[in-house]
């Protein structure tokens, strides 16, 4: 059994947990928070709950450390860290930060002898397999990745900052005319704005300025300045019976040429539709995480990708299974 433990208690936290239930060869071993451990309630019996402060005493005890914390402030610090102690796996999900976020997690897990794998989930993750290998099969071609319709947790936490804003929930959608065009084989040059648009749900404070939120959502930059955003003012009544969930998704095209004039066309595409983006995305951490186990035990150590790792490696089944029941 590998002896799993989970560092932070949110959505993904309870997602992994609700995914190590279903995992025949995982077991939770103990959940740490930065919080106090008695207002902690786990959904499993008998796992202890344990303040940050106390986990190097568990280093004999986890095989793999799953880290649920947040991409901004928390994973940056989190990951090499604790690559120190433990063998890790996050979700780090800032792209344009990979590389250095990979160099220092590289760092810490050689030196230490651990093993460690970053950005895993659906985007990146599984989108960023797909891309990899569309582009292996098709050199000939282009990208296209639309997120949604689902909720950017990112996005929501913006609108929540700006001041006169009680509560609210933002969702990203693809522009139809757009994923259509890519879909046919069109091949179309598209900006920023015309592949998704934003549309948020505000619950504003007593007397504040609707107009004035609306605005600042509007021109907000590198959130909703490039987008077509709209922004409707509902009661937090409303927001809690239609907006309460976490839904997401999205689709990876790669549409190419083959043949000796490449007079073939092909378009590659692969999409999620989630209830839930956090019990998805830790459902793939969690067999991650088995290949993170299973390649520190082979002597592995470092940082690593979803792009290292061999498919047969996050499966709990035997490779005489896999070939018989999947190839």
């Amino acid at each position: 059994m590998m002896k799993v433990g989970i560092l932070g208690y949110g959505n993904l936290g309870k997602g992994v947990e609700c995914a190590i239930k279903h995992a025949p060869d995982a077991e939770l071993t103990a959940v740490f928070t930065r919080r106090d451990p008695a207002s902690v309630k786990l959904l499993t019996k008998g796992v202890p709950v344990v303040n940050v402060s106390e986990i190097e005493n568990y280093k004999d005890k986890i095989d793999v450390l799953m880290l649920c914390g947040g991409s901004a402030t928390d994973l940056p610090k989190q990951t090499p860290e604790y690559a120190k102690l433990y063998n890790v796996i996050d979700s780090f999900d800032t792209h344009a930060k990979i590389p250095e976020h990979y160099a220092a997690v590289d760092k810490a897990a050689k030196e230490s002898g651990h093993t460690a794998l970053i950005s895993c989930g659906w985007d990146p993750g599984m989108f960023s397999l797909n891309r990899l290998y569309a582009n292996c099969i098709l050199p000939e071609g282009n990208d296209y990745t639309f997120w949604g319709k689902g909720v950017s947790q990112g996005h929501s936490d913006a609108i929540r900052r700006i001041e006169g804003v009680k509560d609210g929930k933002q969702y990203t959608i693809p522009v139809p005319e757009a994923l259509e065009a890519v879909r046919n084989g069109e091949n179309p040059t598209l900006s920023t704005r015309q592949k998704h648009t934003r549309e948020c749900f505000v619950v504003a404070e007593e007397g504040a300025d609707k107009a004035k939120i609306e605005n600042e959502i509007k021109t907000m930059p590198n959130y909703f300045a490039d987008y077509d955003t709209t922004v409707h003012f509902i009661s937090e009544e409303e927001l809690i019976r239609d907006h309460s969930g976490i839904p997401h998704g999205g689709f990876v095209f790669r549409s190419g040429k083959t043949g000796w004039d490449n007079e073939y066309n092909n378009i590659i595409e692969y999409s999620l539709k989630l209830d839930s983006n956090p019990a998805f995305t830790s459902s793939v951490l969690l067999a991650y995480a088995r290949a993170v186990n299973r390649l520190h035990n082979e002597g592995v150590n470092g940082c690593k990708t979803v792009f290292d790792v061999a498919p047969a490696m996050l499966s709990p089944l035997s490779d005489d299974e896999i070939r018989a029941h999947m190839l």
